[in-house]
């Protein structure tokens, strides 16, 4: 099918969508879009190829354009004709759950051709029932094979119950002998997320299947196995959702469609370089170092049993290594004692360069891990050609199995960890310890992390895509794609293309944007939280409806929630007071009864919520967003930035912040019948430059400052 033809058939699938859409308001800038993913997308070429064509089309569409729709339609119906696969990444799981049960089934009901749809998780999400079996009784009596994770801190609601005299073993027996009584009768498919009640992450890390344990299809349960079966139903799938974690963790591992021969989407995609740069970081705990005991242990009993001599000394090495560990750990509290108030603290390497006391240790630490790691693999890969060319012994070899890996992750981590703390290059790694007291007890570990997330998905995701779309409502920054292109590896790519598709609404109608004049700087943090506070709750006494309030920090909100007097302590809901689904629901329940109800959010309240109507008519901002000036990935790359002669004010914090301010006022308006006011009360959103550089990148709202509580022209 030509190019052309494939648009000419995107283009009317997407027509046939919103024709058959209840109560379709015709919306020129979604159709714009749908017609650029198609075009973009008809001439890329797919699979093996000498010189295949590409296409990368990045799209903002705002709020209120029908993203989904656009890109659904148009990317299914030509993956159908092309007779290849959709993978849509997401970053939250409220999407993925609009894609579910909403906008996929809608698509389904009106396109000729069927298709089959699937949701990917990652294998954690799933049950192993190998382990699951051997914890709830099923296998060997006294099998200490799958355990809980014992150098885990245990989390403070074991704790509680402990106090109230329930005995954590007893609970999580019950447990397990509850989720194999549902998995044997069917009562439950071995997905975590399928649960009604969510068992806790330490009692769920132990039955929970993972790669390193796994002996895939030599495992006797691999015909039953809950993340296979997944897995199998996912291969019939024509369109995949996903989301851009579990995307990049698979680059290589083939869980996921091969990306050089499907089109991919990813929506929210403004969080790309952020979970690029989560994903290749690496830790590694200084503290709880007994597992260094188990292993030599457990490489000893599992080389016995097949009759196998281990090439190295493993014992000695693992001594080796827990020595060295302990001795880095040593080093690393000095250091955090005396640059810090204590054995609480982020300590961070200036210039990732380690001092010259902990490379010699950091080396050993590095070797001798390396060596155990070998071991490890070879001894893995004998067990698991045994299990493949004797299969009466598959049961006994995956049990050994799971049983080196539950060591792997642990060890990798060392090997990873030293070695990016050893690297150094003319572009820096940031790597800084962190001490954490919270539970009673030090932990300590010690984190490397690159500083550019466009390095890593140009070399790792863009070398591999052919085709793809990146979407989202806050792709520009200060008007321009500029700095999202940059941070997501993209600038300089001639197969991208750009498009700013404005949103249906009119902003000047239907908006207003107050920045309020305090007298006090928003650098002078006590005065400014004081006056704005002030500020905020006689704007707060005038709320007839919802409202929604955005903080920068914890510090800051408190402030506000103390100063709350007895009658808007009535109207405020804070966030962290009750789980957040819970907390919206009475939010609406108020609004609905015809009560003023106010949110009081941190950032993460800032995105991905929806209050149309009278749900939130006014967003209060109380400081610009800038992020927190100690975050030790972004100070080292703007300690790298000023060393090569950059300035990282302008050319990563004014455009991140820009990119949060725009989030925050999409807070406002939500519908074409929506009338809301955004108030900032950082004056310096006009009077600075950098100010009126974000003013720029947000939607055209009518703009006015106040005064000593005057409204002036801006």
């Amino acid at each position: 099918m030509t190019s052309n033809a494939l648009t000419d058939l995107s283009l009317a699938a997407f027509d046939r969508v919103v024709n058959a859409t209840p109560g379709f308001r015709s919306r020129p800038g979604q159709r714009e879009m749908a017609q650029r993913i198609a075009g973009s997308l008809s001439s890329v070429t797919l699979g093996e190829h000498p010189n295949p064509g590409k296409a990368i089309t990045v799209i903002q569409a705002g709020t209120g354009v029908g993203k989904s729709a656009a890109y659904l339609s148009t990317t299914v119906a030509m993956a159908l004709a092309r007779k290849t696969r959709v993978v849509i990444s997401t970053a939250t799981v409220a999407l993925q759950e609009q894609l579910m049960t909403k906008d996929l089934p809608a698509l389904a009901a009106v396109l000729e051709t069927p298709f089959v749809y699937a949701l990917a998780k990652g294998r954690g999400r799933y049950v192993c029932k190998l382990k699951l079996e051997r914890l709830a009784g099923a296998g060997e009596a006294g099998d200490d094979l799958f355990e809980a994770d014992e150098d885990a801190p245990p989390p403070r609601a074991a704790f509680a119950r402990q106090l109230q005299g329930e005995d954590p073993e007893e609970r999580r027996m019950k447990l397990y002998d509850s989720l194999a009584v549902a998995l044997a009768g069917g009562k439950w498919d071995g997905d975590r997320d399928n649960l009604a009640e969510q068992p806790e992450p330490r009692d769920w890390s132990a039955v929970a299947a993972e790669r390193h344990t796994c002996t895939a299809r030599h495992c006797p349960r691999f015909r039953e196995c809950s993340y296979y079966n997944a897995r199998t139903k996912l291969a019939e799938a024509n369109v995949i959702v996903a989301n851009h974690d579990l995307v990049l963790a698979s680059l290589g591992r083939k869980a996921l469609p091969e990306l050089d021969n499907c089109l991919v989407v990813f929506d929210e995609g403004h969080h790309l370089p952020a979970t690029a740069l989560d994903q290749f970081a690496s830790s590694m705990d200084l503290s709880n170092l007994r597992w260094l005991d188990k292993l030599p242990k457990t490489l000893h009993e599992v080389s016995e049993k097949i009759n196998l001599t281990l090439a190295q000394d493993v014992t000695t090495l693992a001594q080796q290594l827990k020595g060295a560990l302990h001795d880095v750990g040593r080093i690393l509290m000095d250091l955090l004692k005396v640059n810090s108030t204590g054995y609480d603290g982020v300590y961070r390497f200036r210039n990732g360069v380690l001092p010259d006391d902990l490379r010699d240790p950091m080396t050993l630490i590095q070797g001798h891990a390396r060596g155990l790691s070998k071991a490890l693999e070879a001894l893995g890969a004998e067990v698991k050609l045994l299990a493949k060319e004797d299969p009466s012994q598959a049961v006994s070899c995956s049990l050994m199995y799971a049983k080196l890996g539950q060591l792997a992750p642990k060890l990798g981590s060392v090997v990873e960890t030293s070695s990016l703390l050893l690297e150094h290059g003319p572009q820096p790694l940031a790597k800084w310890l962190k001490s954490d007291t919270s539970s009673g007890l030090v932990f300590l570990t010690a984190h490397a992390c690159p500083i550019v997330p466009g390095d890593l998905l140009r070399q790792c995701l863009w070398s591999q895509v052919r085709g793809a779309v990146i979407t989202s409502a806050s792709l520009t920054s200060c008007g321009s794609f500029d700095y999202f292109l940059q941070e997501a590896g993209l600038v300089n790519n001639p197969c991208v293309s750009t498009l700013e598709v404005d949103s249906p609404f009119n902003y000047r109608t239907q908006g207003e944007l107050i920045v309020v004049e305090t007298a006090a700087d928003p650098k002078n943090a006590e005065a400014y939280t004081q006056e704005m506070v002030g500020e905020l709750l006689a704007d707060l006494s005038q709320v007839a409806h919802g409202a929604l309030v955005l903080f920068t920090s914890r510090v800051q909100m408190k402030a506000a929630v103390d100063a709350l007097g007895p009658a808007l302590q009535e109207v405020v809901l804070v966030q962290g007071q009750m789980a957040r689904g819970r907390l919206l629901g009475a939010h609406q329940a108020r609004v609905e009864a015809g009560l003023p109800s106010v949110i009081f959010g941190l950032q993460s309240f800032g995105e991905g919520l929806d209050l149309p109507g009278q749900l939130c008519e006014t967003v209060f901002i109380a400081k610009l967003p800038f992020s927190p000036p100690s975050d030790p990935v972004e100070e080292a790359r703007s300690e790298w930035l000023k060393s090569v002669g950059r300035d990282p004010f302008t050319e990563l914090v004014v455009p991140a912040t820009g990119i949060k301010l725009l989030q925050w006022t999409g807070r406002a308006i939500r519908t074409e019948d929506d009338h809301a006011t955004v108030i900032c009360y950082d004056r310096r959103l006009l009077r600075l430059p950098f100010g009126r550089r974000m003013l720029q990148g947000l939607p055209p709202y009518a703009v006015s400052r106040r005064v000593g509580g005057v409204a002036l022209a801006a």
